[in-house]
């Protein structure tokens, strides 16, 4: 009998190891079949139809294209493997579209990545796979996972300007024991030199830079497009409640911002607060944009509470740094967050990942979604 375990941590021989790759049609992804197929895997390509491109958004620099999707048809041919495209236009609209619309109009700044792992990637592919019953699920994301006695933890990735962990907070435990993230060792360089060595036809690919089913960045013509209602005058008042100026709809804000307020002042103004009940935006001076305490729920967590009880780490935006913080738990699904500092544009819809460090670098510990 053979105990040792593969390349993914399980203890079976490649060739009798089924996996699913998730193609978007990227280097990434593609680089990623092309190694499971390498290592003598039997390999599935699946790649997904999100949404019903029109030419404009063809053309921008996004990820689930239709230019994507025969790239990811022409890698599967040259290795060889089998591949499927899914239809989740439906899926997606449900699951991430008006979520994303509807995030907006409550005044939050939604994470449609987020959403879409947690939705059509992460519950319904896996579901799928699990269905061919394949060993293992594998995607091209910038997260390390560590399988030790059949159970997944997951890091940031060694390349921290390519981690996605902070994308994939809302990860289940199950899932996470079923997902595999080969790229999380690398830096895009040598992802890029595995393609060229491969051969692939996407090794030189631009990343994708948008989000799929917003064309240029342009997320308020989006939020137009399926409520044509959501752009509604309304005021914009001063800290003291003062009515300074009028905005042409909330959509067109987030916490922090400051361009496109259409307001002077003595010194610039933020935008410090979003209240959509009332259809205000509040404005004022940066120094009040800092936060210390944070209030998420839709908590998703990871390890046991206890991991807990000391200070960690927290990221309140993609982009942003790690934070010292000590979280205090309310119930099962709300949290309050103490950062040791104040830290600016805290916004709600924005999720709240945690983080600690231990001898095999930053291990995801779960997360929530900032409600204030």
């Amino acid at each position: 009998m053979n105990s040792q375990l593969n390349s993914i941590g399980l203890s079976k021989k490649p060739s009798e190891t089924t996996v699913v790759v998730a193609m978007s049609g990227g280097v990434d992804s593609s680089t990623v079949a092309g190694m499971m197929k390498r290592d003598g895997y039997k390999v599935l390509g699946i790649t997904l139809k999100l949404y019903d491109n029109s030419k404009e958004v063809a053309s921008s620099k996004q990820c689930c294209s239709g230019q994507d999707i025969m790239d990811a048809k022409r890698v599967a041919q040259k290795l060889d493997i089998e591949h499927k495209i899914l239809y989740y236009q439906n899926k997606f609209k449900q699951g991430v579209i008006d979520n994303f619309v509807n995030s907006y109009l409550k005044g939050e700044t939604p994470i449609p990545c987020v959403q879409c792992n947690q939705t059509v990637k992460f519950k319904d592919l896996f579901e799928f796979s699990k269905d061919l019953n394949a060993d293992a699920l594998i995607t091209g994301h910038y997260v390390k996972s560590i399988t030790l006695n059949n159970e997944t933890n997951m890091y940031r990735a060694i390349d921290e300007n390519r981690d996605q962990s902070y994308f994939l907070f809302n990860t289940t435990r199950e899932q996470l024991n079923y997902l595999r993230f080969p790229l999380g060792g690398m830096l895009k360089d040598e992802t890029r030199k595995i393609a060229k060595k491969l051969n692939l036809n996407v090794a030189d690919k631009p990343d994708s830079q948008d989000i799929c089913f917003v064309p240029n960045g342009d997320y308020a013509s989006v939020i137009r497009k399926f409520r044509p209602d959501s752009l509604k005058k309304g005021n914009i008042k001063d800290l003291d409640g003062k009515v300074i100026g009028v905005h042409d709809g909330i959509i067109n804000f987030t916490i922090g911002q400051r361009k496109g307020i259409k307001v002077s002042d003595i010194e610039p103004l933020y935008v410090i607060k979003i209240n959509s009940d009332k259809n205000e935006i509040i404005v004022g001076p940066r120094e009040k944009l800092g936060k210390k305490n944070i209030q998420i729920n839709n908590l998703n967590l990871l390890v046991d509470k206890k991991e807990f009880s000391k200070n960690i780490l927290a990221k309140v935006r993609s982009t942003g740094k790690l934070l010292r913080a000590k979280v205090n738990f309310k119930n099962e699904n709300s949290a309050e967050v103490n950062l040791d500092d104040f830290e600016d544009g805290i916004s709600p819809g924005q999720a709240c990942v945690f983080y600690d460090l231990d001898n095999q670098g930053y291990k995801v510990l779960g997360g929530g979604w900032i409600i204030d």
